[in-house]
């Protein structure tokens, strides 16, 4: 039996940051979620377990790489953490720092209802 699809929710700015990649990458975003929100796994991701217990990135590359920080661990969604255009070869700080916050605003928000 195929399971219903999750539903997904962009935390802060990660929607409109999708919205800067390329086409290509925009489409690849989509589908890549696309496998994550129907219990599939995305084609090309690692864990990111310096962001968050649970969270995975997945890997876009065209003429730039690009980056989706998710988790999906929970029954109700698929929760967009961060998306942004890779620019060396490590991860920066800055953008493993705001995947964090976001995971932890979650985890926050999740444990107070």
């Amino acid at each position: 039996m195929r399971q219903q699809p999750k539903h997904l929710i962009w935390l802060g700015d990660s929607l409109d940051q999708v919205k800067t990649f390329s086409d290509e990458a925009k489409r690849s975003a989509g589908h890549q979620l696309g496998l994550v929100q129907s219990g599939r796994t995305p084609e090309d991701w690692k864990p990111m377990e310096t962001v968050g217990a649970g969270v995975k990135e997945i890997r876009i590359r065209f003429e730039n790489s690009y980056r989706v920080f998710y988790v999906a661990k929970f029954n109700e969604a698929v929760y967009v953490l961060h998306a942004f255009v890779k620019k060396t070869p490590r991860t920066s700080k800055k953008d493993i720092d705001l995947g964090t916050d976001r995971y932890k605003a979650l985890i926050k928000s999740r444990n107070t209802k």
